[in-house]
């Protein structure tokens, strides 16, 4: 078990290392879309990336619909494993609607000998998130 302080520390080591490991400036919330944002997460448990739309009602339900549009194009294109949910609970009980794909593994961003494996999971899925974002953004926002 770790304290909060040794949790913290390990979370900003694996933050860092990622950073330096994989340096880039990925999109992330800079995509211009308001509500319309991608995601890493890491605990103890799981890893993911995942596109999330968190904005009023309205706004998800159009962006929703746009996605599910091009549903096809990034199973078969970019990302196979990519889940759908439209109704996504998130831990503070906010509903969002969440495009994400799981690392299909056991891992703890406590555990450093899951880190690299982790991080090279982070940097393929998240890119493919990424293309398929640019090569479709105009069709998203219109």
């Amino acid at each position: 078990m770790f304290s909060k302080e040794e949790s913290r520390r390990l979370r900003q080591e694996f933050w860092t290392s990622f950073g330096k490991s994989f340096p880039r400036k990925w999109i992330l919330y800079d995509t211009k879309l308001k509500g319309f944002s991608f995601k890493f997460h890491f605990d103890n448990k799981t890893a993911l990336v995942a596109l999330d739309l968190e904005d009023d009602l309205e706004n998800r339900i159009k962006y929703w619909g746009k996605l599910q549009g091009l549903k096809t194009i990034l199973l078969n294109d970019y990302l196979p494993d990519a889940h759908f949910e439209e109704e996504y609970f998130l831990d503070n009980e906010k509903e969002i609607s969440r495009i994400y794909v799981p690392l299909n593994q056991k891992v703890s961003i406590h555990n450093k000998n899951s880190w690299r494996d982790v991080m090279e999971f982070f940097n393929e899925k998240m890119n493919m998130f990424e293309v398929f974002f640019e090569d479709y953004r105009d069709f998203i926002e219109n």
